[in-house]
């Protein structure tokens, strides 16, 4: 079997299963460190390194961390990462001095930013430390994009995204607001060295069925939620039926509900297993009274006299996998409102064909993934133009990337050229069995979140539902938390092979075998090792008998009690770092995180 290379900051990467899954790699063992520590601040400057949005992500990231947290294949829960970032932001202080400092001097480039979502100002939160002058073209008069006019205030208040856009905007972003972009090329005809195009997916589907234009009672689920945001759409009917299970399904529900609705029903094409919506915001709908409707498939509006009536759905039966349905029979569902949340599509008719920006077969620019570059030198996609509807997390890291391509263009560097990531490990031993960490495993269960009470929630639409962890549950879950960063690192020339790390560890996670086909040698493991997704050590040839130290990184809870129990110290528990680059700055220990 290959050696394992622990000089790859890949590896030990992979095996923080959180800040892997995490698409911009936020150091979430660190931040959660710090809030056990009360250091707030800390931890808020942690999670803004590379999450840039902290406050924001922490009430409504989809969380792709949380189902790959290690916790959650002990007792099924994993750790409520998410809601701890909020608790970093919720009680900061004062960060100030604590930011990217801005130059005086620019050097003389202009990038134009399309649209003031979080992919456009994640790009302009790392270029203008670096002297870059940022205009950002921005159709309407708040900046945000989808982040303030599709999220309803009830999930994330003004305040908390007015506060983390200004510290951006406060940079020196020359922000154009009611200035709609709706020309490409007359917008490289203004003379910018580089365009980013941050303008989200901004149109709905719609459902053409019959009836659908005979009434203006069905709406379109994003632009629904915008004209809420603004003032424009105050009430709602009393029945009103939701077209769509995903989050945006979720938003237009609850809005429903604090608009007047009374019997609102989300429906659904598939059964449960297959909504796109999140688990939790599925609980928070239900809580609030709104059913969830499974397989029904839309067939028509039922409109009398240009009023909307109800519509006529088609139940289905489906077979095992939920590939193929056939129709039960029809029924009629009354509604005086229909909203359509069946998904969001990118439209871009503002840019000219025939510009050198390629499209292709779902009308869609066509963009390299690592570089965020079209197929035109200099113009740039991030967020949900590139690649469609996806989370802020997404967008933030898209931005990143693209901010290195683009300083990359400017300084006639090739694009495809991108800084290696770096690592850092330091050792955690305190004393012959003391460690700089807490290694021992707390039985606590997964706190839950703390709602407004129902009565209250719906007497204004912008009373925020969830208010965050108290002390005490802070307290008890960040002790969940397995450490997973403190790495069992291994030097093969000081192993005696007595077995003493194999007798005491827990999980039955280390093996001293003969080398071996990787395929056959998980089956000879102290316990087969069937997870293919993650690694399996294989240290160099031990002194003794020339065997090797095989260890299911699968299994490990990184309790330390192998280093603990080692008699020649060859084994060792280091706290990893992961070293990311931005633009303009090399993978290194970041001078805004904490010691």
């Amino acid at each position: 079997m290959r050696r394992t290379d622990t000089g790859d900051p890949n590896y030990f990467h992979k095996v923080v299963d959180c800040q892997w899954a995490c698409p911009a790699h936020t150091n979430v063992p660190e931040y959660i460190r710090l809030i056990a520590q009360g250091r707030y601040t800390d931890a808020y400057i942690v999670n803004r390194e590379s999450n840039v949005f902290p406050a924001i992500l922490g009430r409504t990231c989809d969380r792709p961390c949380e189902p790959a947290c290690r916790r959650e294949r002990l007792d099924g829960k994993p750790v409520a990462i998410c809601r701890l970032k909020r608790v970093a932001a919720d009680h900061r202080g004062d960060i100030a001095e604590r930011l990217p400092k801005i130059p005086t001097k620019k050097n003389g480039k202009r990038i134009a930013c399309v649209g003031s979502g979080p992919a456009s100002l994640a790009v302009a939160n790392d270029l203008m430390p670096l002297g870059y002058e940022v205009v950002m073209f921005e159709k309407l008069d708040k900046p945000g994009g989808l982040m303030r006019t599709n999220i309803p205030s009830f999930r994330l208040p003004a305040s908390v995204l007015d506060e983390e856009i200004d510290i951006i905007l406060n940079m020196g972003v020359d922000i154009r607001y009611n200035s709609p972009v709706t020309s490409m090329k007359a917008l490289l005809e203004e003379g910018f060295d580089a365009v980013f195009v941050g303008s989200g997916a901004p149109r709905g589907k719609d459902l053409e069925i019959p009836g659908r234009h005979e009434t203006d009672r069905i709406h379109i689920g994003i632009d629904w939620l915008e004209s809420i945001t603004f003032g424009h759409v105050e009430s709602v009917g009393e029945r009103v039926l939701i077209i769509g299970v995903g989050n945006t399904a979720m938003d237009c529900c609850r809005s429903s509900r604090r608009l007047g609705g009374k019997d609102i029903k989300v429906m659904a094409r598939r059964p449960r297993g297959y909504f796109k919506a999140s688990s939790w915001e599925l609980e928070d709908a239900e809580e609030e009274g709104v059913e969830i409707v499974i397989n029904h498939a839309p067939k028509r509006f039922v409109i009398e006299s240009g009023k909307l009536k109800g519509m006529e759905f088609e139940r289905l039966e489906w077979d095992a996998g939920a590939r193929n349905s056939r129709v039960i029979d029809t029924i009629f569902l009354p509604a005086d409102d229909v909203i359509l949340a069946i998904g969001q599509e990118n439209a871009f008719p503002w840019i000219e064909r025939g510009l050198g920006i390629d499209f292709d077969k779902w009308d869609m620019p066509v963009v390299d993934e690592k570089t965020m570059q079209s197929t035109r030198p200099g113009i740039f996609f991030g967020g949900d133009a590139a690649w469609g509807p996806k989370n802020i997390i997404w967008a933030v890291e898209h931005a990143h990337q693209a901010a290195i391509s683009i300083d990359n263009y400017r300084e006639g560097i090739q694009v495809t050229e991108r800084p290696p990531q770096g690592m850092n490990l330091i050792s955690q031993k305190m004393g012959i069995s003391e460690w700089s960490y807490h290694n021992d495993y707390n039985p606590a269960s997964r706190q839950k979140m703390r709602h407004v009470d129902l009565t209250r929630r719906f007497e204004q639409l912008n009373i925020e539902v969830e208010l965050g962890f108290t002390a005490e549950q802070t307290a008890r879950e960040v002790q969940r938390c397995l450490n997973c960063d403190i790495e069992t690192v291994f030097t093969a020339e000081r192993c005696i092979e007595c077995d003493a790390c194999i007798d005491v560890c827990p999980l039955l996670c280390l093996t001293i075998a003969r080398d071996g086909e990787e395929e056959d040698l998980r089956q000879r493991l102290s316990a087969p090792a069937n997870n293919l997704a993650q690694a399996i050590f294989a240290s160099a040839p031990l002194p003794q008998t020339h065997r090797l130290m095989f260890k299911d990184e699968d299994l490990c809870v990184h309790c330390g009690l192998c280093a603990e129990r080692c008699p020649t110290a060859a084994w060792d528990m280091q706290k990893f770092e992961l070293q990311i680059p931005y633009a303009g700055r090399p993978a290194c220990i970041s001078s805004c995180v904490p010691a």
